[in-house]
């Protein structure tokens, strides 16, 4: 526990800019993400001080991600609210291939370590700002469904967790172009799960899921 409180510490000093990447350990190189993660979220100021951090960080993101991770782009995903570990998860597919996208990945390659984590915990701390539908009775249908097709692995509330993205507060657009390549079979995410629960969905019926999770809180 020393030896954890003593890194959580030093983690804290450098994402607060008040310790110099030089003074960490050589043995902390080889520490995962995961790990870091781990050693963070056991201490409240170094949750803090990542959290300030993260939003320097996310200045650029901001750009399509939203502010404090509120997309501005219907098509582009909000990152408010998810799971911290799912969140540094999503960084390491972009950084490693398995998601794609230029700029995604040209930026992620640029961060560091810390940077990375202080992003997942900084967007994770954030509030989603849900789109409540203007169709009460689509809603309701979708709600149906929700609770029949998503809900176990997505929960009750749509919030996920460290291994499956938040839906709840969604952007709209976005929740209905990934449905509907789940359903289809055509995006470059391919998931066995989300498969066989999307193929019977209708566009009507991903049309009310959708008025149903992105108003979801």
């Amino acid at each position: 526990m020393t030896t954890i409180r003593l890194f959580a510490g030093l983690l804290a000093g450098i994402l607060a800019g008040g310790v110099s990447l030089a003074a960490e350990p050589k043995n902390t190189a080889k520490i995962s993400l995961e790990e870091r993660l781990g050693i963070v979220m056991q201490d409240a100021a170094a949750i803090q001080a990542a959290i300030k951090a993260g939003k320097k960080v996310t200045l650029f993101c901001a750009n399509c991600h939203g502010d404090g991770g509120n997309s501005s782009r219907p098509d582009i995903p909000n990152l408010a609210g998810q799971n911290p570990a799912y969140l540094l998860e999503q960084v390491k597919k972009f950084a490693d291939g398995r998601r794609r996208n230029d700029f995604m990945q040209g930026m992620i390659k640029a961060m560091s370590d810390e940077e990375k984590v202080s992003v997942a915990v900084y967007l994770a701390s954030q509030t989603v700002k849900p789109h409540a539908s203007s169709n009460p009775a689509l809603a309701g249908h979708g709600k149906e469904l929700f609770f029949k097709i998503c809900q176990r692995c997505h929960g009750e509330q749509g919030r996920g967790n460290d291994k499956i993205a938040r839906i709840a507060g969604q952007q709209p657009e976005y929740l209905t172009m990934s449905l509907k390549r789940y359903r289809d079979g055509t995006g470059e995410r391919i998931d066995p799960s989300m498969a066989a629960n999307t193929k019977n969905l209708t566009d009507a019926d991903i049309n009310a899921l959708v008025a149903y999770v992105s108003g979801m809180k």
